[in-house]
């Protein structure tokens, strides 16, 4: 359970510095922390699930390699994250309106996005000792978790913090890889 905790942490960086970087310039509304959270949290626990499931469709053209495609995708997923946080680039965010279509949709788009590295990692579930709807469950969780004081709190936070966070993540996400490799082949 340790390592999908770790794993959770990891894969909620990319939603936690995007969760700041709304807050710092959205409004500063505890519904609006709680429709972030939520929202990338719910997005965060599908996403591995829909990765799961279409792993476990060509499972058994890739057991022997499983392991090793766990490393990979871990390790690109993780470096990438520790690429984008050493990155200049700022995140684009809008704020929208109180109930406006464009609040949900950029809302919606940002969880989308913030999550297909747990798509990915989705397809190493079977990996780990915890039941797949746990895992998920536990990933949409500490997500939620995350984002709703990180929205909450940014303006206090101030946004270098995301940046940290995404880095942090990454470096989590390469040495899980590596630990489920070194375990396979020792």
């Amino acid at each position: 359970m340790t390592a999908i905790f770790l794993l959770a942490l990891a894969l909620a960086m990319d939603a936690f510095a995007v969760a700041i970087a709304r807050g710092a310039g959205g409004e500063h509304h505890l519904r609006r922390a709680l429709d972030t959270g939520l929202t990338f949290g719910l997005a965060q626990g599908i996403m591995p699930l829909i990765g799961w499931g279409a792993g476990t469709l060509f499972m058994r053209w890739i057991e022997a390699v499983d392991h090793w495609i766990a490393f990979g995708l871990l390790t690109f997923l993780g470096l990438r994250m520790l690429w984008a946080s050493f990155s200049d680039a700022e995140e684009v965010d809008e704020a929208g309106v109180t109930g406006s279509r464009s609040y949900w949709l950029v809302l919606l788009a940002a969880a989308i996005a913030t999550s297909i590295d747990a798509a990915a990692a989705g397809l190493t579930l079977d990996l780990f000792d915890t039941p797949v709807w746990l895992s998920c469950l536990v990933i949409g969780v500490v997500t939620a978790a995350l984002c709703v004081p990180a929205y909450w709190f940014a303006a206090r936070i101030g946004s270098r913090i995301g940046h940290w966070a995404e880095g942090l993540g990454g470096v989590v996400l390469v040495g899980l890889g590596a630990k489920i490799l070194l375990e396979h082949l020792g």
